[in-house]
């Protein structure tokens, strides 16, 4: 497909965007309300192309899902109700997907195969697969269950205590979901806090969920009700609209109804830290999950050191704070985040990569990344998306801030997670 011209060397970013739902949400409420007994509504959920795949998969598995853009009914059966798939279930590129959904067919009585597409491939799952067979799970795959295509038969499961080796909310989940299918009580522990948006779920959904320090804990044979979700805008989408109003000259950018669960909210923490305009006004919200109205500005900004418990706060949003950096005053440093290695990309190597091509004094490490800030405009180029849908909005976002001319190649990939992005993005100029 043709690299997509993008707007450059832009001033006076002005303007309300209210983002779409949240997308670790959105997944979470179409799976509960599959596995939970009656009717379950969704209220502005993200139908991007991630998402999508969720309710295509659970449809497979008989589930009776209508969706009209962000509006989702679920017809609920319980666990029970969940039934072989005629059809190997298809991914897409969703990491979210697979590895919680390979959580719920631990615990089903059926076989199942899972593929995703080329990126999904290339993605470690033993560190699913491993606990869940520890539990029960029979699973096979390429390098003994390590990539895609996956062969999993579910069954009874026992509860297990799991030290999870790498934060990581999706693996998480996915013990967490096969515990409430489990005999006797599972238990995660956690290095560091990540997203806890499962945890919330199971409690909205009418069930226990017990979290003690670091330590989560599920009674299996729990049975889950249907009800009403109502889903913030999502942050990592706020994100790049947040760091184009602080380095856009004479910008003053709101974003409307925003999820602020504390576990997500790294990025305001690091703009804060770095010396932003910004301001939040939250709110109640009418699920279990915080939101609010953020307002910012242009800043003057200064380099930092991002690193430890912040990461796993931020870690979808580390491509365009590496973006935000160009444009502070001094070096910024980015570590612990290894995880980026193994996201839809290597993150790590691509924003490096793609941010230098514009002009960026930027290099790798092996856990992150140094920036030089000069907060000067970057050049031009030719840039990728190499397929990550956070690369290319925040190479868009890069764009603004360029002299010259920029060109992105597979723009395309903005779909998975936001799929009005430029649309959204053109209405501030």
């Amino acid at each position: 497909m043709e690299a997509k011209k993008l707007i450059s060397n832009k001033s006076s970013l002005v303007g309300t965007v209210k983002v779409p739902g949240d997308k670790s949400i959105s997944h979470r409420a179409v799976m509960f309300g599959s596995i939970a007994s009656g009717v379950t509504t969704v209220e502005n959920f993200l139908p991007g192309e991630d998402c999508l795949s969720t309710i295509a998969c659970f449809r497979k598995l008989g589930v009776d899902i209508e969706q009209e853009g962000s509006r989702v009914k679920v017809e609920g059966k319980g666990l029970d109700g969940l039934q072989e798939p005629k059809d190997v279930l298809d991914v897409g590129n969703s990491g979210t997907t697979i590895r919680l959904l390979m959580g719920i067919l631990s615990g089903r009585p059926f076989h199942t195969v899972l593929i995703g597409d080329q990126s999904i491939g290339k993605r470690p799952m033993t560190r699913v697969t491993s606990p869940l067979a520890k539990m029960g799970a029979k699973i096979s795959g390429r390098k003994n269950g390590e990539y895609t295509p996956l062969s999993l038969s579910g069954g009874e499961l026992t509860g297990i205590e799991y030290e999870l080796p790498v934060a990581s909310a999706q693996v998480k989940s996915a013990i967490l979901l096969a515990g409430l299918q489990a005999n006797g009580v599972t238990t995660v522990i956690e290095p560091e806090k990540t997203r806890d948006h499962t945890e919330r779920m199971i409690r909205m959904f009418g069930g226990e969920v017990h979290s003690e320090g670091m330590a989560i804990s599920v009674n299996g044979g729990q049975e889950l009700k249907g009800t009403h979700v109502d889903v913030p805008g999502d942050i990592s989408s706020a994100a790049f609209f947040l760091v184009a109003g602080a380095i856009v000259a004479g910008s003053q950018i709101t974003l409307k109804n925003v999820g602020l669960n504390p576990t997500r909210t790294g990025i305001l923490d690091v703009l804060k830290k770095m010396g932003a305009d910004v301001t939040i006004e939250a709110y109640d919200s009418a699920g279990n999950e915080p939101a609010g109205n953020i307002t910012i500005g242009t800043s003057s900004l200064k380099g930092t050191v991002i690193s430890g418990d912040l990461i796993p706060r931020l870690i979808d949003e580390i491509p365009i704070i590496a973006l935000l950096a160009t444009q502070a005053e001094g070096k910024t440093v980015i570590k612990d985040a290894a995880e980026l290695k193994v996201k839809e990309t290597n993150r790590i190597d691509t924003v490096v990569n793609e941010l230098k091509k514009l002009g960026a004094n930027i290099e790798a490490t092996d856990d992150g990344m140094i920036i030089y800030g000069n907060s000067s405009r970057l050049s031009g180029g030719t840039v990728a998306s190499h397929g990550d849908h956070r690369i290319g909005m925040m190479l868009a976002v890069a764009a603004l801030i360029c002299s010259d001319e920029v060109y992105l190649e597979d723009s395309e990939a903005v779909a998975v997670s936001y799929p009005d992005f430029f649309n959204d993005l053109h209405s501030l100029f």
